[in-house]
């Protein structure tokens, strides 16, 4: 049992980034040979977006004969494990794969801020510094289908949508995904081994994981979930489903050695892996296909109904109970193409998310507006300098002049960050009018962040709403995720 543990403590020290209990130390040659004892050769991670530790309790008492059933009588399941500070899909991820948080590798979100960056359009990188980020679906280079005229991703970035910078020699270029990364990756460190690694996700911004390198992940799939004026899949939980289906499919030819479409034989990679998205779909819809966009038989029964749960003690609804139903098919369809290629003794199976999603309690819900909509209804927002400011951060389409991004959390960039101090108070003032719980801001941010004044990415305050409030004016979504509450943060880890 204590060799068990050490040993996976060694790979969640270098993978997870999660709270444990455990140094995130270097991996040293005693931890290899610790694998090595215990006949580890592959690791397959898998990120179920939105799990919680409390989901997988749930689904493994109610289906013992479950993929994730039978994973956990085979492993140990953690239910303490949590995500760093704050808990976005980026972050999230990066914890996973850098086992560090947004002061190692300086990623907070997939659209941020950055104040050494330029705008897209700004090609010679010239005039003041500074500039919202943005890798989300709208960097992708899309096409045109001739038969329904709509827009399909070819799921690859086009760097003319990229923010630009200066590299090491001074040239102005785009800052591809990869390049934001501060620390290295799982993949860079296999890779430098003479390992072979893989990894499928939700958009072509996840390059991400390729790491500082740009070369850490030898096959990486990245079907488009939401393409930008054609198919949003996240509009259904059985459209989301059908994408994760596609990486689904990458993963089971990957366990067969051969690349994720099956053209080629490769070799079984060292460590690889895919997000799931149905789950975290199936909780933030506030009504399954209400447009409908996703004309499918099987998502009839499921149209107009609620995601998320029916009680603040985790029982799902049917949309989100559709969702975990098929994301543990899949997991068992990994297993037993583990089995059938005679490597599931000698594969670590890991099981987590990226995040959580919050509120879980669907009486808790609160979606007021945004958050910069909120301060502009204060009475003195207009004359007050940090309702002023506020409104410049928030209005900002493009240029040194600041953002604001908000969730289930604000993030606030300021122009002038000489005015943090009178916005956190000004924040903290009116706390009540706008559903906050907590400003953090000069010291108590940098107790928790890097100093804003010295990182060009990290936000001059962080504002955390009272528990179940989404900065939404949105009728599409009743949860979301990027903060930091137990919701957020308590997710599901497994390792079998």
């Amino acid at each position: 049992r204590e060799h068990s543990m050490r040993t996976l403590n060694s790979v969640l020290a270098l993978m997870a980034g999660l709270t444990l209990g455990v140094p995130a130390t270097a991996f040293a040659d005693s931890d290899r040979s610790l694998l090595q004892r215990a006949g580890i050769e592959h690791v397959l991670l898998i990120s179920v977006d939105g799990l919680h530790a409390l989901d997988v309790t749930r689904y493994v008492d109610s289906h013992p004969h479950s993929a994730l059933a039978q994973l956990s009588r085979h492993g140990v399941t953690y239910s303490n494990a949590n995500t760093p500070f704050n808990s976005d899909s980026f972050p999230g991820l990066l914890a996973l794969v850098t086992g560090g948080s947004p002061v190692s590798h300086d990623v907070f979100y997939d659209v941020s801020y950055d104040r050494t960056l330029y705008d897209p359009a700004n090609v010679t990188c010239s005039g003041p510094a500074g500039n919202t980020i943005v890798y989300d679906e709208s960097i992708d280079l899309y096409v045109t289908d001739p038969a329904t005229g709509l827009a399909v991703s070819r799921n690859v970035i086009n760097p003319t949508r990229l923010p630009r910078g200066r590299d090491a020699s001074g040239q102005c270029g785009p800052v591809f995904p990869h390049s934001l990364l501060k620390t290295n990756t799982i993949f860079e460190v296999v890779k430098a081994g003479g390992g072979r690694t893989a990894w499928a996700d939700k958009h072509p911004a996840y390059d991400l994981v390729n790491g500082p390198s740009g070369k850490g992940v030898d096959d990486l799939y990245t079907p488009e979930i939401t393409n930008v004026g054609g198919l949003d899949a996240t509009v259904s939980v059985v459209c989301t489903v059908e994408n994760d289906a596609l990486k689904v499919k990458g993963i089971l030819n990957e366990i067969h050695g051969k690349t994720h479409d099956g053209s080629a034989s490769v070799g079984i990679p060292t460590v690889f892996g895919m997000n799931f998205q149905a789950v975290s779909v199936g909780q933030k819809l506030a009504a399954d296909n209400a447009t409908p966009n996703c004309n499918r038989a099987d998502g009839d029964a499921l149209r107009g109904l609620p995601g998320g749960y029916t009680d603040g003690s985790g029982t799902p609804t049917r949309v989100l109970g559709y969702g975990l139903d098929k994301t543990d098919a899949a997991l068992g369809a990994m297993i037993d193409a583990l089995q059938e290629a005679g490597i599931y003794e000698s594969t670590l199976f890991v099981v987590s998310a990226k995040h959580g999603q919050s509120p879980l309690n669907p009486a808790r819900v609160n979606k007021p507006g945004h958050f910069a909509d909120l301060v502009a209804t204060l009475p003195d927002a207009a004359t007050d300098p940090a309702g002023i400011a506020i409104a410049s951060a928030a209005n900002c389409a493009s240029g040194p002049c600041g953002l604001v991004q908000d969730d289930d959390v604000a993030l606030v960039w300021l122009q002038d960050q000489s005015q943090t101090q009178a916005v956190a108070d000004y924040l903290n003032k009116n706390a009540k009018a706008l559903f906050i719980e907590n400003v953090l801001a000069g010291p108590t941010l940098k107790l928790r962040l890097n100093d804003p004044a010295l990182d060009s990415r990290t936000p001059d305050l962080f504002v955390e709403p009272q528990y179940g409030v989404i900065y939404t004016g949105s009728t599409k979504k009743n949860a979301e995720h990027g903060g930091i509450s137990f919701g957020d943060t308590n997710v599901a880890l497994m390792v079998s």
